[in-house]
């Protein structure tokens, strides 16, 4: 089963967005968590963005990238364009991207869009980790 971490910088909406998305469009398939450069806590527009598309993320928590140990994971994706901020090992797995979405948290009218936007790159990396 492949392993999924997701990495923003404070781990509080668009990682924790992808994580949702992931978790319930890879049921059974895939094993994801996330975390940020720094721990923070998950905002409330993201858990309120998730209830809209019906994915409850209201249990999910901000975790820092430290406490996990990157040969874990199979595929690391950054959210935000932290990428060149993480250590190398994270950049050495078997997939790595950074998709560098805008950042909801700054301008909270477009955590719809930013939410849409990961559902759709989420359903094209489980198709890519899944089929490949």
């Amino acid at each position: 089963m492949k392993r999924v971490m997701f990495v923003c910088k404070k781990n509080s909406a668009r990682s924790q967005m992808a994580e949702g998305f992931a978790k319930t469009l890879g049921a059974g398939k895939i094993e994801v968590v996330s975390a940020g450069l720094e721990a923070s806590a998950v905002r409330p527009e993201a858990i309120a963005a998730m209830a809209e598309v019906g994915i409850d993320i209201h249990q999910q928590t901000s975790n820092a990238l430290a406490e996990f140990n990157p040969e874990n994971f199979d595929a690391v994706i950054s959210l935000c364009g932290c990428g060149v901020s993480l250590p190398p090992d994270w950049l050495m797995r078997d997939y790595f991207d950074d998709w560098q979405l805008d950042d909801p948290a700054e301008q909270p009218d477009i955590f719809p869009r930013v939410r849409d936007e990961i559902q759709s790159r989420v359903k094209t990396l489980l198709d890519q980790l899944l089929d490949g």
